[in-house]
């Protein structure tokens, strides 16, 4: 992958120890003679990044050098030609290009095509993803994740930093595969290192840590739907999550994908990328919402029917702390009434009225 700016560290968990710190520039110069090395631009469990120049055609790309231990294992340098060939065949406008792959120094590297832009992770901590923009880039990826499922190859971490926007807005997705040939597939036991867990942790579908072995395309749908939430919120979806239409202006339908991307049971998810993006895509087609302007007195009415309604899923939050049960908003109010209802003391009556006041403005 290539990316303009500082891309900043790629997290790659696999089990294995700490890789030793990437090699300068000016050490990789003499095993790339064809290529002026300008810089690192990122570096992580899948190796490093540097930013070249190709002299012969003048042509900015990305030399992806893997991990210098990877080619300790015997049957490495068997998987890195299929798997790198494999790779090489996918020709889709929203997946970074691969130009060449091969061995310097001893160490395996890929040239790619360098994406002038930045990754989803810059993005979000920027705050600059809109809820149309991030409709539109999930659109993208899911045309790719499409094309590559269907061409038998699943990318296994699909996460903000492996998801690169250019200059233009155009979606490249990166380090396809490599998940793979970096780390096991217990269903090729001649050619890889056995049940070991791929992956980044919060992006991980649970079969992913629970069952490695059958792990298939619907790992990608999981590990979207957990990038989307993200995208929207600004936050993972951890535990018991609010859904989007709760903490932004969104459809209520975007929760629905979110909700069923993020199945825990495979069968239970969207069973292709591309069923998601037709989902998404009519989401993006419909008009927005109209701006309903309720005034004062409408506005009081709808807080007080949305905090004190009970049945609304999943559970509201009262000064943003989870309640056990939607109940417990209408349960406090009702109690502050009954008590000033049973003193007829004025300032139980007043004490009600601003403890209604506070139940209803601190749900959410």
């Amino acid at each position: 992958m290539g990316l303009g700016g500082d891309s900043g560290p790629e997290l790659f968990v696999t089990g294995a120890k700490e890789s030793a710190p990437p090699p300068a520039p000016e050490e990789l110069a003499p095993f790339f003679p064809q290529y002026e090395i300008l810089e690192l631009v990122g570096r992580g469990g899948m190796g490093a990044v540097y930013k070249a120049v190709q002299k012969g055609l003048q042509r900015t790309v990305a030399i992806k050098v893997l991990p210098a231990d990877a080619a300790g294992d015997p049957t490495f340098a068997e998987r890195f030609t299929r798997e790198g060939r494999a790779l090489a065949r996918l020709d889709h406008a929203n997946i970074v290009d691969i130009y060449d792959s091969g061995v310097a120094g001893g160490l395996y590297y890929f040239v790619m095509e360098y994406v002038d832009g930045a990754n989803l992770r810059q993005m979000v901590r920027a705050g600059k993803v809109e809820p149309k923009q991030a409709l539109r880039i999930v659109s993208q990826v899911c045309d790719a994740l499409q094309y590559a499922h269907e061409e038998g190859i699943v990318h296994r971490d699909i996460k903000p930093e492996n998801i690169l926007v250019d200059r233009r807005g155009r979606v490249k997705i990166a380090d396809f595969g490599l998940a793979k040939l970096l780390g096991a597939a217990p269903t090729d036991l001649t050619l890889t290192r056995t049940q070991q867990a791929m992956g980044t942790p919060h992006y991980m579908a649970p079969e992913q840590w629970e069952k490695p072995g059958e792990v298939d395309h619907r790992a990608d749908i999981y590990a979207l739907g957990v990038v989307f939430y993200e995208l929207l919120t600004g936050e993972l979806p951890l535990g018991r999550f609010a859904p989007p239409s709760q903490k932004l202006q969104v459809d209520v339908k975007v929760d629905e994908v979110v909700l069923k991307s993020l199945a825990k049971e495979p069968a239970l998810r969207y069973q292709s990328a591309s069923a998601v993006r037709t989902d998404v895509d009519r989401i993006s087609a419909a008009p927005p919402p109209q701006d309903v302007r309720r005034g004062c007195i409408g506005g009081l009415f709808h807080g007080v029917a949305f905090a004190l309604n009970p049945a609304p899923t999943p559970r509201k939050r009262l000064y943003g702390m989870e309640l056990s049960s939607n109940w417990i908003p209408l349960g406090l109010v009702a109690f502050l009434w009954f008590a000033a209802w049973t003193s007829e003391h004025p300032m139980l009556v007043f004490t009600a009225l601003v403890g209604t006041f506070l139940v209803v403005r601190n749900t959410k």
